[in-house]
């Protein structure tokens, strides 16, 4: 075999390769022999068919793995006595398209090289980690909406008519055409006005009613409603009410801490304590993250596949057209031009990305099992009723898979940074935090 360069011009990489066909036909020889004593033909006893019908019959289906397997071994070869890494998957045509059996083979193969990338000296990088306390107001407002959520209903005074937000308690059959219909009946049932539980328009004709009124409701049935025998139908709900109640917002004591898993009171606020800080953190985090990327982009320089580029400068321009026309669901729109601004923004992404690989690999950093397991639960939360369908589909998905691995990867290398650079904390106020986690939005 022959391996000859044609392409060295930065990145770029080009080699023809020439296949014996002396090497070719000795391959195809082998696999015969080896799979011989086990064919039979008509005619012969099984292992006993004749070298040459043999080569007649599967010789042409063998010389095309053969060729495969000879071009795929090459590369590899290559690639381990080169020690390229191509940035994308190599480009491989065969040139001598009127090949014919007893031909040597000739494959042109280029890429563009992963470039060398330098270390990065992390002592020198300065990184302020914003810290934020959970003050009594916010543990306060936690409070106050937990109490919300835990609201009951008390009756209402007599006479007094229902409002929004109130639970009406009401008897109601519906009827399409003047006929009731399955599932359009029943009695004593709590309904929560502005709740939204009901067809659009169902709740709103009940604001304003008093204990034993006789409603008429009209509505008419989504198009997309389930069941077809209703959909786009307009029907009528006599409804009967029998209490009206108003909201009443729990008691923030220890008896609602106990109803939110808590033993008392205090540890309820403790709880709330720990969980805002952690939120908190989380948003520190971000803003944490995106300084060492800055300071990572200024540390290093060095040669960007342009491929690479080009095909995130293309998503990047295809990703923020669609921000922008979010009425465009599909892709058929005209042709989207990566503008300079996105060119720029690709070559920070990808120099970064190289980087955090590089370092990434150097120091044996690996996404475990159980967080993939994670990740995939976590995903999987958004598809209610069908996780099962989506494990399976991840599983069988490499890129799906890569994309859930990726960012997981990105936070553990972000984490050597942050292990490795002079770290110092600030203690801020919840709204400074805010305004830098704003600040990164704009950006």
């Amino acid at each position: 075999m022959q391996v000859t360069e044609t392409l060295n011009e930065g990145l770029k990489r080009g080699y023809a390769i020439t296949i014996p066909a002396t090497d070719l036909e000795e391959k195809v020889k082998v696999k015969l022999t080896e799979a011989q004593p086990e064919i039979e033909m008509k005619g012969f006893r099984k292992g006993k068919v004749p070298m040459p019908l043999l080569k007649k019959q599967f010789g042409p289906r063998l010389m095309g793995e053969v060729m495969q397997e000879a071009v795929d071994g090459a590369m590899s070869k290559h690639f381990e006595e080169s020690g390229d890494r191509p940035a994308m998957q190599p480009d491989v045509k065969m040139t001598n398209e009127d090949w014919k059996e007893g031909d040597d083979v000739q494959v042109e193969m280029s890429y563009e090289a992963l470039p060398e990338i330098p270390e990065v000296d992390l002592s020198g990088v300065a990184l302020e980690k914003l810290v934020v306390k959970a003050e009594a107001e916010a543990v306060t407002e936690a409070l106050d909406n937990l109490a919300a959520t835990a609201q009951d209903f008390e009756a209402r005074e007599e006479g007094a008519a229902s409002e929004d937000g109130d639970q009406v308690v009401i008897d109601f059959v519906g009827k399409v055409d003047g006929e009731a219909f399955d599932g359009g009946s029943a009695e004593d049932y709590p309904l929560t006005l502005g709740s939204n539980s009901f067809i659009p328009g169902f709740e709103e004709q009940l604001v304003g009613v008093k204990v034993g009124d006789e409603k008429e409701v009209n509505v008419t049935f989504p198009e997309e409603y389930g069941a077809e025998n209703l959909a786009g139908k307009d029907a009528v709900f006599t409804c009967t009410v029998k209490e009206i109640k108003a909201p009443k917002a729990a008691e923030i004591n220890d008896e609602l801490a106990k109803k939110f898993g808590a033993e008392d009171l205090d540890q309820l606020k403790g709880q709330i304590s720990e969980r805002l800080e952690a939120e908190y953190a989380g948003a520190a985090r971000q803003v944490m993250k995106r300084a060492a990327l800055d300071a990572l982009a200024d540390l290093v320089s060095f040669d960007l596949p342009p491929s690479l580029v080009e095909a995130e400068a293309n998503q990047i321009a295809h990703q923020l057209w669609h921000e922008e026309n979010p009425e465009v669901q599909g892709h058929d729109h005209p042709e989207i031009e990566a503008t300079e601004e996105h060119i720029s923004l690709a070559e920070r992404r990808v120099r970064l990305g190289l980087l955090l690989a590089e370092m990434g690999q150097k120091a044996e950093v690996e996404v475990t099992d159980q967080e993939m397991t994670q990740a995939i639960m976590q995903q999987a939360r958004q598809y209610p009723g069908q996780e099962r369908q989506f494990f399976e589909f991840i599983q069988q998905n490499a890129q799906m898979q890569q994309q859930l691995r990726a960012p997981i990867f990105e936070d553990k290398v972000i984490d050597l940074v942050f292990e490795k650079a002079n770290v110092t904390e600030k203690e801020v106020s919840k709204e400074d935090l805010q305004k830098a986690v704003e600040a990164l939005e704009e950006e």
